[in-house]
């Protein structure tokens, strides 16, 4: 295995810049306003670290997987996080902090990895480690790309902490089911535009 340090630090570069504005940092954002954030974030970078193995392993099966199926189940995964989010609770819960939060670390995990592995199919970031992989080395490449997208979600949830400390959790929470259902829109949008 030789790891070239250059390869590594361009992979990093370029899926961090492209993940950075992308969906699952907002729906990062969003569980950890819901989710312990650390259960979260093992969640989340598990299941980028699948996709980088599947990218730089096998990156041309990608295009087998019919891409509006991909975009329609990532619709619904966003759609159920909104009303996860959205749906009220008494004044009561609301009073305490404690609403519908979901606990345990197998729930969490299991919510996290499912919603990033699912939207995350054909994205930018997997084409581009599946792209880099086959000019830059297959390790180089997996190191450096994980570890941009772990950072970028633990940039997410560390957002999402600091803003649930300045605001009311119930209003970050709607706030993050508006930016679920956005997410859920624009799915749909792309299933039917293509």
């Amino acid at each position: 295995m030789h790891l070239d340090l250059l390869a590594i630090l361009t992979a990093f570069g370029l899926i961090f810049l492209a993940e950075l504005p992308d969906k699952t940092m907002f729906a990062s954002l969003a569980m950890g306003t819901r989710m312990r954030p650390l259960y979260v974030w093992f969640g989340t970078s598990t299941a980028f670290a699948v996709h980088v193995a599947l990218a730089v392993g096998a990156g041309g099966l990608l295009g087998l997987l019919p891409g509006w199926i991909v975009k329609l189940v990532s619709a619904a995964l966003f759609g159920f996080g909104a009303f996860m989010l959205l749906r009220g609770g008494g004044d009561d819960e609301d009073a305490d902090g404690g609403g519908a939060r979901i606990t345990g670390f197998r729930a969490v995990f299991s919510t996290a990895f499912m919603a990033v592995f699912i939207s995350e199919w054909g994205d930018l970031t997997q084409i581009t480690t599946a792209n880099l992989a086959a000019t830059n080395g297959t390790w180089s490449t997996a190191i450096g790309s994980v570890a941009a997208l772990m950072s970028v979600s633990a940039l997410a949830l560390l957002a999402g902490r600091f803003i649930a400390k300045r605001m009311p959790l119930r209003t970050v929470q709607r706030i993050g089911g508006v930016c679920m259902l956005g997410l859920a829109i624009w799915s749909l949008v792309e299933v039917f535009t293509g």
